[in-house]
């Protein structure tokens, strides 16, 4: 019986570690040596499991609007809330880039008000890379 209970207590621990070890690094999707920096207006604000978004509009070298896509943590490591960056809000944005080319992605974003005054609950220290 002792056995059976402890083959029960180990196969519970497996379950719940396993979506741990299924989480991916950010690393294959950005470049962590590398900084990038955008000022744009959020567009839209997407809290959510297992990865939250800001995306911001903005312009290019060239005059054309392009759409940056900052990818967060997720609601519980976030810290933010919908009201924190309001739709229509001009903000600064630094993090690593998107290794993808041509895109326009970053993440583990800090954030800024265009005069450089920090933004978010961290104080401009900046979201964690997602993991």
């Amino acid at each position: 019986m002792k056995a059976f209970a402890a083959s029960l207590v180990a196969a519970g621990l497996v379950a719940a570690a396993a979506p741990l070890l299924a989480h991916h690094s950010a690393a294959a999707a950005y470049d962590e040596t590398k900084k990038v920096e955008a000022q744009g207006t959020v567009t839209r604000l997407l809290v959510k499991n297992p990865h939250s978004w800001i995306f911001l509009e903005s312009t290019d070298d060239k005059g054309q609007k392009i759409e940056w896509q900052i990818e967060m943590g997720g609601v519980t490591s976030m810290a933010w809330t919908k009201e924190a960056l309001p739709i229509g809000a001009v903000v600064k944005a630094a993090g690593h880039p998107s290794r993808a080319p041509g895109s326009h992605g970053m993440t583990a974003a800090i954030f800024s008000k265009p005069d450089g005054t920090p933004l978010g609950p961290r104080g401009g220290r900046g979201e964690s890379v997602p993991r």
